[in-house]
């Protein structure tokens, strides 16, 4: 540094005065046009010296300062990889086992069985409403009809002993049977007065208070749950048609609470629908994934693409050049640390998550430069910081 110091303060002593003693100011100001010239060769011969010294010492400083010689870069080395490619759409979580249980019969609700967050069984007692008297007339009806079924079948057995009329044989079971189907109507009226689980789940919500009268129709009693059994439904473009199938990979995500999951599609839909062109799925709600409930909205991952030993890199290492082409830089390494870097054109497939597969260009065991490609040019060499 000493050295390029000297030779700038040399330059500037040349154009301050040269050898007549006279300064660069003073031979203008005395017009003689010869001396004007020899002082601008004389000068001219230095500064071709300094120059030449100047671009020895760079030389020198380039030769000996490795760290300054090198540009810096990343490097990873390129391996076979599983690429896949998703397409994200929009889905609800939905179940079939999701109901509001109304009344079948008008009274006054007696008693609540259950209660919220409960797990109930098929068929199990959920709340009994007022029978308003069903119950003794069963009762009475059901004497009568012993009564008639006793007479009935004595008549029978006279009949085929030929004892006694035809007519009295078939009106004593016309009665019996008149009898038993009246006990059957008032039994299928009072099992209505009891409200039963039509399927096994949670007791979601209770709408109703016992002492209220409730009515078919009018009054929700219960909302009963299932989430054993749900789904994601979502739509997907025609032009996918071909690429998806029962039993297709799939990813969903419930943006709501954070969860992620893996499953599979369990039905294609078989309709078009004309308005937007698409198909509905249904995927499998693994039953382990208790915090998802039903009209959840997911986004579903189809897996639409996969290549098996593909080369892909990360999107931000690869560069666009004049011509538009994509490239990116390798190192072909002269020692362990150091390389010169090549460049080389690629061609990309479909991109995900940002990677991008690559088709051509690259190939495995390769070193690719991941950090510092972009302040480098062909066959420039590189310091490499770490693998």
């Amino acid at each position: 540094m000493k050295k390029i110091s000297l030779i700038i303060f040399s330059l500037f002593a040349l154009y301050s005065c040269g050898d007549s003693g006279k300064s660069v100011e003073e031979i203008i100001e005395g017009g003689d046009l010869s001396e004007i010239r020899e002082k601008k060769a004389e000068l001219s011969a230095e500064q071709s010296k300094l120059n030449a010294q100047l671009a020895d010492l760079d030389a020198a400083i380039k030769r000996l300062d490795v760290k300054k010689q090198f540009a810096l870069v990343e490097t990873r080395i390129l391996e076979d990889t599983l690429f896949k490619h998703y397409v994200e759409l929009p889905g609800d979580v939905e179940t079939d086992q999701n109901i509001t249980i109304y009344p079948e019969y008008s009274g006054v609700l007696l008693n609540v069985l259950v209660k919220e967050g409960q797990r109930v069984k098929k068929g199990e007692m959920l709340a009994k409403i007022d029978d308003g008297g069903l119950a003794s007339r069963l009762a009475q009806l059901e004497t009568q009809a012993t009564l008639a079924k006793t007479t009935f079948e004595r008549q029978e057995r006279l009949w085929k002993q030929n004892i006694g009329s035809e007519i009295q044989y078939l009106e004593a079971r016309t009665n019996y049977e008149a009898v038993q189907n009246s006990v059957d109507q008032l039994k299928s009226q009072l099992s209505k007065t009891v409200v039963r689980a039509p399927f096994a789940g949670v007791i979601d919500e209770i709408f109703s208070d016992e002492g209220e009268v409730v009515a078919p129709g009018q009054s929700r009693l219960f909302r009963l749950i299932n989430l054993s059994d749900m789904y994601i439904t979502t739509a997907v473009p025609e032009s996918y048609l071909g690429k998806i199938k029962k039993g297709t990979e799939v990813m969903v995500e419930i943006g709501a609470t954070g969860i992620e999951f893996e499953s599979t599609i369990k039905q294609v839909g078989n309709f078009i629908n004309p308005n937007n062109r698409t198909f509905e799925i249904k995927i499998a709600v693994p039953d382990s994934q208790e915090q998802v409930k039903p009209n959840l909205i997911a986004t579903v991952k189809l897996n639409d693409y996969s290549a098996k030993d593909a080369i892909a890199i990360p999107e931000g290492v690869i560069q666009k050049n004049s011509a538009g082409e994509s490239v990116a830089f390798v190192i072909n390494k002269e020692t362990d640390s150091t390389g010169i870097a090549e460049k080389r054109i690629l061609k990309t497939g479909l991109s995900y998550n940002d990677y991008v597969e690559i088709l051509e260009g690259l190939s495995k065991g390769e070193i690719l430069i991941t950090e510092g490609a972009k302040n480098i040019r062909e066959g420039e060499k590189v310091k490499v910081l770490r693998d």
